[in-house]
């Protein structure tokens, strides 16, 4: 039997309580949350992601946080973090590639968390 929305959104909800911090990878971040960004000045950091809640089969922030990201750097996917810095790494999401030669910021716009 498949879970309906209702289902869904008590996983997205559970989702939303924990995955309160993002993360911008360079590369892969595979299941550990590998090839994170660091560097540059001001220096690169986590940011705090605020969820709404979840409704049909859906969760999405409502904030859009703004990441310093240091210069020659391609950010290529989205991370989902329990904290700040260590924390427990939940997924991520594949993103288009944005190039930086010099220091820049990335605004992380319209985040959804979808279950189908």
């Amino acid at each position: 039997m498949p879970l309906n929305d209702a289902g869904k959104n008590v996983m997205l909800d559970a989702f939303a309580g924990v995955a309160v911090y993002g993360s911008l990878h360079d590369d892969d971040p595979s299941t550990t949350g590998a090839n994170e960004i660091s560097g540059g000045s001001p220096a690169y950091a986590r940011k705090s992601i605020t969820w709404g809640s979840a409704a049909s089969a859906s969760v999405a922030a409502s904030n859009s946080p703004v990441f310093d990201v240091p210069g020659s750097t391609t950010v290529k996917y989205f991370g989902f973090f329990s904290a700040s810095s260590g924390g427990t790494f939940y997924g991520s999401a594949d993103v288009t590639d944005e190039a930086y030669g010099g220091q820049g910021t990335y605004t992380a716009n319209s985040i959804t968390v979808s279950l189908t």
